[in-house]
């Protein structure tokens, strides 16, 4: 029996998890318990792979994500990995019946990060859909436990919900996505030139996703709902101090929400679902 290890391999994706994301650990910490373990090892496997593309800047990253994909696709068939985060990760594949073409399809985008440093409408919509939204399916997997009739009504939610995250960060992050890894992500931003109107343009989008989003966070199981939510809330606060700056102020400094004012988000949120107001 290897319960020891997986037990091992849960507590390291749980490490990942809460060195790399204080908002997503704030989260799954209001999850049902039942979904802390899967929910941490699918964080620390995209966790891994995206360090990989953005960190490894003295290795060869083509070479690494290579091995890492051939690492993953044998820890899945063989149902064990000496790399505890592919361990737990495996461990949750196969519990909750996670489709092989959403881990594919986010490891091609991994894959886009090495190649791709500019991107056309086309493209970033296949690198949000990689990077983003096959995430969300991943969780939703997790959280709607085998019933595929309530997976298919809340998958376009889910969908909406990572692309909203995903182009929160971006947002946030454009000064040192340009400056230090240089990429450019918005398809219709000139990074060069940024300007009120590009920003806007941007926000719009990511308003619509957000809306789309809260009406699949209201219909998730009980035991799912306050954690997305709390995610989705500070997010949407950190999604709306960025829309208050300037276009300039977002290319010389990142964005953040203060520990102070999310002990507030917090509080907010459990109040709400409390008397199911989301």
């Amino acid at each position: 029996m290897k319960t020891l290890f997986d037990k091992i391999s849960v507590r390291s994706s749980k490490i990942v998890t809460r060195a790399y994301s204080t908002s997503f650990s704030f989260g799954i910490y209001f999850l049902n318990k039942k979904f802390h373990s899967p929910i941490y090892s699918i964080y620390g496997f995209v966790r891994l792979a995206d360090e990989i593309v953005d960190s490894f800047h003295d290795f060869n990253k083509v070479e690494l994500l290579k091995r890492f994909r051939a690492d993953t696709t044998l820890a899945i068939k063989e149902r064990i990995s000496l790399n505890p985060i592919l361990n737990s990760f495996q461990k949750c594949v196969h519990q909750y019946n996670i489709e092989q073409v959403l881990i594919d399809t986010f490891l091609d985008s991994m894959e886009m990060d090495l190649s791709h440093s500019q991107h056309n409408k086309k493209s970033f919509d296949n690198y949000i859909l990689g990077s983003a939204e096959v995430i969300g399916l991943m969780c939703l997997r997790v959280f709607t436990e085998g019933n595929n009739s309530n997976y298919e009504n809340l998958k376009p939610a889910a969908m909406y919900l990572g692309s909203a995250f995903q182009k929160v960060n971006f947002l946030r992050d454009l000064k040192q996505d340009y400056n230090q890894l240089g990429r450019a992500y918005f398809p219709e931003a000139n990074l060069e030139s940024f300007d009120y109107t590009q920003k806007i343009k941007i926000e719009s989008d990511i308003e619509l996703d957000f809306i789309l989003a809260l009406n699949g966070i209201k219909k998730l199981p009980r035991s799912a709902r306050l954690g997305v939510y709390v995610a989705f809330v500070y997010y949407k606060a950190l999604f709306k101090k960025i829309k208050s700056v300037p276009a300039e102020k977002v290319m010389m400094e990142r964005i953040r929400v203060t520990n102070k004012h999310k002990v507030g988000l917090l509080i907010n949120s459990v109040i709400r679902h409390q008397f199911n107001t989301l």
